[in-house]
């Protein structure tokens, strides 16, 4: 099993793809199962072109790839600007997943879901549009009729608005939906999900709630307590970032005696019920969860990304690894730039791809969710 990555940030889109493809050429040849190609907004124009090259090319058995506002390659990001990013491995046969959305009469009508065993423990690499998949309800719906299906990928970040998504599989160029691959075990997949955040306050139990609406927590108004919180930080720079967006983690294993980071599904406040003292969340949430407030902290981002990678890897190894971070990490989250690619490069090796995403996908616990300011990772390889 072998891995290679590179990315170029070459100004012309022809020199940019014959840098990576060079890399990758020398390092490992020509014909590997996988390639994913991660290509920045400004050759979103050029991308059938681009994808054309390199299967002609590096001839991979599978191409998957993706637009992003961000692209990640062994120890950089790049977060403006053109460039291009290819991984590509030998792990085995893979097998492509093609997930089409269309929107029907009061919703979405999805197909290509993988029919895989229910008693098979397989891995799905998948790309999806944040635009027209609705990625929570295909997770839950998965979640129930493949359960020992694991979901590892993300949401790209698009350059515009519906309709700007690019998702590549193999020779097929999509707007909409998802497309992805199922990894062998030869591949020895290992995942995980990475949180930006850190509790703050304690756990509260919903008491009362409409929908996804936090009317209560503990017996007070969810907004009263939301304040609270904010009010009882004693640093100054988690009382700032809390301010700027305080975020709600929502108790992933209610059996549990204590929570810390990691212990949550991670959601964004999306409005404010100032009649009802009330929080609005994106998911519905369930009277009597625990829920505890969360602040966004760079700090305990890097030490938890580490920790994960520190416990997964285990000195020098034939290995790659696959990252979909949060756009809202990078230069502007950590202060420095390339922070994520390099500690993952750092910890794995050279062979390190990934791009940034509206929305990470992943396991906690034993349920894949979509995530928020988080980063994910695939680990392949020893």
């Amino acid at each position: 099993m072998t891995f290679a990555a590179a990315l170029s940030e070459h100004p012309v889109a022809a020199e940019a793809v014959g840098e990576v493809v060079g890399s990758v050429l020398d390092r490992l040849g020509d014909g590997p199962d996988l390639a994913a190609l991660f290509v920045a907004p400004a050759f979103a124009g050029a991308v059938d072109e681009i994808a054309a090259v390199v299967r002609a090319t590096l001839r991979p058995t599978h191409l998957l790839g993706a637009v992003s506002t961000t692209v990640i390659g062994p120890r950089r990001e790049a977060e403006h600007g053109p460039a291009v990013s290819l991984w590509a491995a030998r792990v085995g046969r893979v097998h492509p997943v093609r997930i089409a959305a269309r929107p029907v009469d009061g919703g979405v009508q999805v197909s290509g879901v993988p029919a895989v065993g229910r008693d098979v423990d397989r891995t799905l690499l998948l790309l999806g549009d944040p635009f027209t998949l609705p990625a929570e309800g295909l997770l839950t719906t998965m979640a129930d009729d493949l359960p020992h299906l694991t979901v590892v990928g993300g949401l790209p970040a698009a350059p515009g608005g519906p309709g700007s998504t690019r998702l590549l599989l193999d020779d097929e160029v999509h707007s909409d939906g998802a497309v992805g691959v199922l990894l062998p075990e030869s591949a020895s997949p290992r995942t995980f999900v990475a949180q930006g955040c850190r509790p703050v306050g304690e756990p509260m139990i919903v008491t009362a709630a409409d929908g996804n609406v936090l009317v209560e927590l503990a017996g007070r108004p969810a907004l009263d307590q939301m304040y609270a919180v904010g009010r009882g930080l004693e640093d100054d720079d988690d009382r700032s970032r809390f301010e700027q967006g305080p975020q709600v983690g929502i108790v992933v294993d209610e059996t549990r005696s204590t929570f810390a980071a990691g212990d949550f599904l991670v959601r964004s406040i999306v409005g404010l019920d100032a009649d009802r003292r009330a929080i609005a969340l994106g998911p519905r949430v369930e009277v009597g969860t625990t829920v505890q407030f969360q602040v966004r902290d760079p700090r305990a981002a890097a030490d938890v990304l580490g920790a994960e990678l520190s416990a997964r890897v285990d000195g020098p190894g034939d290995r790659g690894a696959l990252v979909f971070a949060c756009n809202g990490r990078g230069y502007p989250f950590f202060g420095v730039p390339d922070h994520d690619a390099e500690l993952v490069t750092d910890l794995v090796g050279p062979a390190v791809a990934g791009l940034a995403c509206a929305g990470e996908l992943g396991p906690i616990g034993d349920r894949n969710h979509v995530h928020a300011h988080s980063a994910t990772v695939l680990l392949t390889g020893d």
